[in-house]
C-alpha cells in the first residue's frame, strides 16, 4: 500500500506519524491477523474480475526488477471516483482502543494490493506500481496467511503503517526503482530481508 502522508517515509522518519497502541493479547492478535487475511482475500476477489494485465509499457519498464511470475500474475484496476473503504472490523479495533488516526485510511492511500490485484485510486505511475508490485513479491515469497501475519506484527511492533517492516522494504526498494541508474533484481532484495527476519 502507498499512503500519502508528509515526512519521510524510505529514510524512516515515522515518529510524527507513530500513536500509542493498545497493549492486545494473543488472543487479540490472533484475531487481528485472521481478519486481515480474510479481507485481503475478499477484496481480491472483489477487484480481480475488474481488473487488468500490465500493459506493454509497463511491463517494459518493470521487467529489468520483478520475476515474470510477479509481473505475469499481476492485475490493476483504477477506481474513478470509486474508492476502497476501510476494513469492516475497523470497528472492533476501535473498541480495543487504537484511537482515531491510528488506522490507516483506506481511500487516502494512492493504491493497495490484494496479492496479486492492484487497486489505484488514480492513474499509475511508475514509482506507485514498482511499490505495489514489491507487495507482490512479498506475497509470492511469504504466502497470504504469513504476509497478513507479518503484516499486522509489524504494524503493531512498528506503532505506525510507515513504520511496518513490509512498508519499510516496499518503501526503500520503491525508491531505489526511481533512483536506479541501473536494474536491481526486486525478488533477491525480499528474500534477503526473509532471510534477515527483517519482516
Amino acid at each position: 500500500m502507498v499512503v500519502m502522508l508528509k515526512g519521510m517515509i524510505a529514510g524512516y522518519t515515522t515518529e510524527e506519524f507513530a500513536v500509542p497502541f493498545p497493549r492486545l493479547s494473543d488472543e487479540q492478535v490472533e484475531w487481528f491477523i485472521q481478519q486481515v487475511c480474510a479481507y485481503i482475500d475478499r477484496q481480491r476477489q472483489t477487484y480481480r474480475d475488474r481488473a487488468v494485465p500490465l500493459d506493454t509499457t509497463q511491463l517494459a519498464i518493470m521487467r529489468p526488477f520483478f520475476p515474470a511470475s510477479a509481473l505475469n500474475s499481476t492485475r490493476v484496476v483504477t477506481l474513478a471516483p470509486e474508492r476502497v473503504g476501510n476494513p469492516p472490523f475497523f470497528g472492533e479495533l476501535a473498541k480495543m482502543g487504537f484511537k482515531a488516526g491510528s488506522l490507516p485510511e483506506f481511500a487516502e492511500m494512492a493504491a493497495i494490493t490484494f496479492v496479486d490485484t492492484v487497486v489505484s485510486h488514480g492513474p499509475y505511475e511508475n514509482r506507485t506500481l514498482c511499490h505495489e508490485l514489491v507487495h507482490v513479491v512479498q506475497y509470492e515469497k511469504l504466502g497470504l496467511p504469513e504476509f497478513a501475519a507479518k503484516y499486522v506484527k509489524g504494524f503493531l511492533s512498528g506503532g505506525s503503517y510507515e513504520a511496518n517492516p513490509l512498508e519499510r522494504n516496499a518503501y526503500e526498494l520503491e525508491a531505489r526503482f526511481a533512483a536506479a541508474p541501473k536494474p536491481f533484481l526486486v525478488q533477491a532484495e525480499v528474500q534477503s530481508w526473509i532471510d534477515e527476519s527483517r519482516f
